[in-house]
């Protein structure tokens, strides 16, 4: 028999510790064992109750979420998922969290939700099974001085394609803070709830060489930028072979999501065919895996994250067993991977 996920919901309103707990406890898979409304009960809950994931509320009083987050971290790391407002200043701290090393976020139900909080189960399932310890700096780009590319790095033709799920944050932030400023054209899709994909955008561009941008229905693919695809209603594709440029298309989930990873390497293969280089970095479920697929027999060169650097891995790891991984490399190892495949080789590498 399983043993359910042990949770215990820190936040400061009754009402929406309430909402959690009612979330949490219609799952077999979880028993809420307790609930804090600040800092100083959660302290003590925590020591108690020994929980396996705790829910954390960004704004608290005395003692807000982060500061929290990181004594938990320091002195005794733990699966943590934030719950934020989705605004922009719930996205900038929920960001910081998630480089902290909390295991996911996830949005507070604002009017009109049909089903509030309908990821939150599966998401403290999976931290449950995770193995999350406080993230190594090195590995995830942190407290390090950025990567130096060859100083005679030329980016050939290629487009690069790259989708994440749970501990995307910090994994991207590893392989991205590694590109140079003349990085190949750069496509992402990060699964983040809508209100936060812009925030994370402007924060890449402020770590990173390259420019990076939220994603616009019409963007050119342009050497030395990346482009995030927006949370929310459409998925992100790459139209135009002569010109690449950035769609943003109508449509249902795929996979569960929307964006879908699956829809962006799709959309690659009809563009760039061989020319591109696919990435499929840690995360729940398997969007990104199939697309993975079609990238390499389409003869793109594809790259998955292995399991021992993976926040969960799951769809890298689905990826692998369908045989879409042609390289399979810890974190670290990503970004530097990279380049060596999108290095000119030779003269019809060249970018015209």
């Amino acid at each position: 028999m399983t043993m359910r996920a042990r949770v215990l919901v820190v936040d400061d309103s009754p009402t929406m510790r309430g909402l959690i707990k009612a979330v949490l406890s219609s799952d077999p898979g979880i028993e809420v064992v307790g609930e804090a409304g600040d800092a100083m009960q959660a302290r003590a809950a925590i020591k108690k109750l020994n929980p396996d994931v705790i829910t954390l509320d960004i704004e608290m009083p005395e003692m807000n979420g982060l500061d929290f987050l990181e004594k938990i971290m320091k002195l005794r790391p733990m699966p943590v998922i934030m719950v934020s407002t989705l605004t922009h200043r719930g996205a900038e701290a929920t960001l910081a969290a998630l480089e902290i090393g909390a295991f996911d976020c996830v949005g507070k139900p604002v009017p009109g939700d049909t089903a509030p909080f309908a990821q939150l189960a599966e998401t403290v399932k999976a931290a449950a099974r995770s193995q999350r310890h406080h993230p190594d700096p090195a590995a995830a780009g942190q407290g390090t001085q950025p990567y130096a590319a060859p100083s005679d790095y030329q980016p050939s033709r290629k487009i690069i394609g790259i989708g994440a799920s749970t501990g995307g944050v910090e994994a991207l932030i590893s392989v991205l803070t590694k590109f140079p400023p003349n990085c190949p054209p750069t496509v992402i899709t990060q699964h983040m709830p809508a209100a936060f994909t812009r925030s994370f955008a402007e924060r890449l561009n402020r770590l990173c060489a390259p420019k990076v941008k939220e994603a616009e229905d019409g963007d050119r693919l342009e050497i030395g930028r990346i482009y995030v695809a927006p949370g929310g209603d459409r998925h992100l594709e790459i139209s135009n072979p002569m010109a690449p440029r950035c769609i943003l298309v109508e449509g249902g989930p795929v996979n569960g999501h929307r964006p879908s990873v699956d829809v962006l390497f799709d959309s690659i293969v009809k563009v760039a065919g061989a020319k591109a280089v696919g990435v499929l970095l840690t995360g729940m479920g398997r969007d990104g895996a199939a697309g993975l697929l079609r990238m390499r027999q389409a003869g793109s060169q594809t790259i998955g994250q292995n399991e021992k650097t993976c926040v969960v891995y799951g769809m890298p790891r689905v990826a692998h067993e369908m045989g879409g991984v042609g390289h399979q490399l810890p974190l670290n190892s990503i970004g530097e991977e990279i380049l060596k495949l999108t290095a000119i080789t030779s003269r019809k590498d060249r970018v015209a």
